[in-house]
């Protein structure tokens, strides 16, 4: 019933999901600072919206790309490399900016967003993610069966993967800090330190693609 649907390196997959969902990325900061601002509920509603968010872009991608993967494996070989730089430019920008990037997450304004603006911030916040757009079009592909067919299908269900694991790890992250907002939201060097470790997950995680590229072309 499965057979072609669920690829056979999907345990390798879990790990690499895990890897980039738990680095503290756009949507973890977000999350992170809405609930140093208002607590926990909101946080759970961001997430919430940022998850459908993520599926409708980890959608599309699979939809855009896995034609075209099943048909050249030089755009495959393209994407990864693409993909890679892009992740360490990310990690590197990370690094650099964190300074700035830790007073955005405790300056999110006065007034607390309602349950349907933190649902639909969070949605957009999800779906405009470079971390998962760079994911889902040149990490993700290489845990799919090529030639085993229904290469979209493969991606979706994925993508679907990674949705469930992003609404698990973001959530406690949420919940986390929102229980400990107070000794987050009073030293920013705390805050700082969290987005340098994500900046630098995200630089590893680029080089293994990159390397993942020259093995495989």
């Amino acid at each position: 019933m499965f057979a072609g649907v669920i690829p056979t390196r999907l345990p390798e997959y879990l790990v690499a999901a895990i890897i980039i969902i738990i680095a503290p990325g756009p949507s973890v900061l977000f999350v992170i600072a809405r609930a140093v601002a208002w607590g926990r509920k909101i946080s759970v509603l961001t997430v919430a919206g940022n998850v459908a968010g993520s599926f409708v872009l980890s959608t599309l991608v699979a939809l855009g790309v896995g034609p075209i993967l099943q048909k050249w494996h030089i755009t495959y070989i393209a994407v990864q490399w693409a993909g890679g730089l892009y992740l360490i430019y990310l990690g590197v920008d990370a690094i650099r900016k964190r300074r700035i990037h830790a007073a955005d997450m405790t300056n999110q304004g006065p007034v607390a967003p309602t349950a349907r603006q933190s649902i639909r911030d969070g949605f957009w916040v999800g779906v405009l993610n470079p971390k998962a757009i760079v994911f889902f079009a040149a990490v993700l592909p290489q845990f799919v069966d090529i030639d085993g067919g229904h290469v979209t299908i493969q991606l979706v269900f994925l993508g679907l993967v990674f949705c469930v694991l992003a609404f698990i790890s973001d959530g406690t992250w949420g919940l986390l800090a929102g229980t400990a907002r107070a000794w987050l939201a009073t030293d920013n060097k705390r805050l700082e330190r969290l987005r340098a470790t994500g900046g630098l997950i995200m630089i590893i995680l680029g080089v293994a693609v990159l390397i993942s590229a020259v093995t495989s072309g």
